[in-house]
Formats: structure tokens, sequence, C-alpha cells
């Protein structure tokens, strides 16, 4: 079973990609609700390279490494990987006259209800989306 999820980002595609796959940029969004953070992160983003995430309860309960191998990259079109427990991802970036829309298909696993795991994919999208906007515009702040 497959889900797609999606999100606008008010950005160009340069800052768009480079917050994606920028590890001190993934530490800021990489969350689901304010109750947890990416302590870790790391990318070796090219075919066959692999990423990884630490993602902790804040309170210290809770924590587990989001992981998994690079597949395909098109440069700033598309990233597909295969996360650890074999099941794939597509994210695609799709330039536009009012910014990038990020749309990610990924399979759903059976521990946890698809609409949960919709809800928890969609968060962690729209927390990126809005760190992006924010630093955009903070970078454009200066000019």
């Amino acid at each position: 079973m497959k889900i797609t999820i999606e999100a606008p980002v008010k950005a160009d595609l340069n800052t768009v990609w480079a917050a994606w796959n920028n590890p001190e940029d993934i530490k800021q969004w990489n969350a689901a609700s304010d109750d947890w953070h990416t302590t870790q992160s790391s990318v070796d983003l090219r075919e066959g390279g692999t990423f990884s995430s630490r993602m902790e309860a804040k309170d210290g309960s809770a924590g587990f490494d989001f992981e998994g191998t690079y597949t395909r990259i098109v440069a700033q079109k598309i990233i597909e990987y295969r996360l650890g427990d074999g099941r794939d991802v597509k994210v695609e970036f799709t330039g536009g006259a009012d910014g990038v829309l990020v749309r990610e298909t990924f399979e759903a696993e059976s521990q946890n209800d698809r609409e949960l795991q919709r809800r928890g994919w969609q968060a962690i999208l729209d927390n990126f989306a809005r760190h992006v906007e924010a630093k955009d515009v903070a970078g454009t702040a200066g000019n």
C-alpha cells in the first residue's frame, strides 16, 4: 500500500533542494510533533549512498534511526531511496511560479495504521515547508 503526501513550498528550487539534503537543516525540520527532534543527521546524496537521521523524544523516552540507501537521484527533481526495512520512497520536487511542490510517495509499513502514518509524514513535510519558507525570508531580508 502506497501513501502520497505533498506540500507547496514558497521558495526557489535551489533553496528547497539544499534544505532537504543538508544535515543541519534536517535537524531543524525533521519531526512530526514538537515533543520530538532529530539529534543527528548524515547524508551521502548519490545513488548507493546512505542517509541516517536519529529521531528522539525530547523527554528521552524513545528514539529510533530513520535510515536508508539512495537508489535514484535526479538533481533537483527526484530522490528515491530504500529504507532499512525494505520499503521504497520517492520524493519529487516540481518547480513553479509560486515555489516548489514537494510530493512524497512511500510504502506503508504494517505495524501502524495507514492514516497515522500519513499524518506523521505529512506533519514532517509541513515542518519542512515552514522551515524553508522562514529560512528563505531570513536569507532575503538582508538584501
